[in-house]
């Protein structure tokens, strides 16, 4: 390569470098997240559920642990190990990363290697070459192919596929949040139906009191065959209803296992009789604050900002696409000369590829791209709305909830009431047995309604913690230079 050939090459790549450094020619579109409604300082199912300082209070990791038991603990730290759904997510994490790698590739040249080797007999009937005079041709070049990214069509989509990926990234919190308070709902439902157990069973030993009760009062002529008759078939109902709580439990405890990633035939929970605790106190937050907390809410955003600079890439293909290709390398008929200066070989070849007719298709991608903008952004609030929906739907149910336990437990407590009078009626020989079984009836039911009341409020606290965020905040995207790590 002579020096005069060096000084045009030179100057062929100084002005792409210089074309690919014109910002001002390049289409953008700016990017703001969409508008959502301003939200007020307070929620209306509880307005005075905010922080009392602006720090926040909430686990950003074990949100669980505020349940302060030692079981569901255990239970919640083999999910982010052993659950398949994350492991799907972090997969597809993974994916949307080598994409921007893979886009961002586009940045630089691309360079071949293709060493060959060929041992060439021409045609006799040639006339420039001695017939049958066969010759070896060694070859190894080197060609170079670049796209000069004048108009940011390359950066626009590396700028898409990273916000894209920093959305899988939400994506993947999502659904760990949904996977631990799925978790925690099976477990709190768990132990409601142990507790029901427990109950039924306690009912069933009192029913068998009561049936021989009422058989000895029957044998000593002190009461019908029908008081033994409705005396048994309460019991034998009240079994009954205990075993169907164990099939109930079954289910849960194999929803349990498959959540931790265990086989449902190798894990069993240990019934626990042990009382519900009173749900805990959520953290207090301000509506404004709800938009950093949600991973889906900062994957939707993330969505739209990728298809803004999706917009940006269509219209690019409207204006000329630059490329420059390039080869050079040693061509030779015996390895010992191969590297010699007389030996090389190049091209260089500045190309243009201007759109001139395409029926109108480029601008219907460009289109296409504002209408996905458009579907995003409505997605977007969509989500937000959808958000404030959930947090004022069990800031509601707690609120409810709370009321109809102490309802509830004045209930309870009139029933038992009830139950003892009515069996001492009966004792008495001034009631008939169907007094009794109604107030038994009564009571079984009016505890079994105060069991799912208790169980519902810790479920509720637990959708609550999950639709503010449980501790998750939108700092806790990877940035995009992580992302483009490798």
């Amino acid at each position: 390569m002579n020096g005069a050939t060096v000084k045009f090459a030179t100057k062929i790549f100084v002005v792409a470098a210089a074309l690919s450094a014109i910002p001002a020619c390049a289409p953008h579109t700016p990017y703001t997240p969409p508008a959502v409604p301003p939200p007020a300082d307070y929620f209306k199912e509880n307005p005075d559920w905010k922080p009392a300082d602006p720090q926040d209070t909430l686990d950003r990791g074990a949100w669980w642990t505020m349940f302060h038991d030692a079981e569901l603990d255990t239970l919640e730290s083999q999910v982010d190990v052993s659950n398949l759904t994350l492991k799907m997510a972090e997969a597809g994490f993974q994916q949307a990363r080598a994409i921007v790698r893979q886009t961002r590739s586009a940045l630089y040249p691309e360079v071949n290697a293709t060493p060959g080797i060929a041992v060439i007999s021409p045609s006799g009937t040639r006339t420039t070459v001695p017939p049958h005079n066969a010759y070896v041709d060694v070859l190894f070049p080197a060609d170079v192919s670049y796209e000069v990214d004048v108009w940011r069509r390359v950066r626009n989509a590396v700028s898409s596929s990273v916000a894209s990926a920093q959305a899988s990234a939400a994506d993947m919190e999502s659904a760990r949040l949904s996977v631990h308070a799925e978790l925690a709902d099976d477990y709190f439902a768990l132990r409601s139906l142990d507790r029901d157990k427990a109950l039924l069973d306690d009912t069933v030993a009192a029913y068998e009191r009561a049936l021989q009760l009422t058989q000895n009062r029957y044998n000593g002529g002190l009461a019908s065959a029908l008081d033994v008759a409705q005396a048994q078939t309460q019991l034998e109902t009240t079994r009954a209803d205990a075993i169907d709580v164990e099939s109930q439990r079954a289910a849960f405890e194999h929803a349990i296992a498959v959540l931790i990633g265990r086989q449902p035939s190798t894990f069993s929970i240990q019934p626990s009789t042990s009382g519900s605790p009173a749900p805990p106190d959520v953290p207090g937050i301000v509506p404004s604050t709800l938009l950093e907390r949600r991973p889906d809410i900062a994957g939707a955003e993330r969505r739209v900002a990728a298809s803004v600079a999706q917009i940006d890439v269509a219209r690019a293909a409207l204006y000329p696409l630059i490329s420059l290709s390039a080869a050079a390398g040693f061509e030779s008929g015996a390895f010992g000369r191969i590297l010699t200066a007389a030996s090389g070989l190049w091209t260089i070849a500045p190309l243009a590829t201007i759109p001139v007719f395409d029926a109108g298709r480029r601008r219907a991608v460009v289109a296409q791209r504002r209408a996905e903008f458009e579907e995003n952004a409505a997605g977007y609030q969509q989500t937000v709305l959808s958000a404030f929906r959930e947090v004022e739907d069990q800031l509601a149910a707690l609120r409810v909830l709370a009321d109809e336990a102490e309802v509830q437990a004045r209930g309870v407590d009139a029933a038992r009431r009830s139950l003892t009078l009515a069996t001492n009626r009966y004792t008495g020989g001034v009631a008939t047995y169907l007094e009794v079984i109604s107030a038994q009836s009564a009571e079984l039911a009016s505890e079994r309604v105060q069991i799912g009341i208790e169980t519902r409020r810790m479920i509720a606290t637990v959708l609550l913690l999950k639709a503010v965020g449980g501790g998750w905040n939108a700092s806790s995207l990877p940035s995009p230079a992580a992302i483009q790590a490798r």
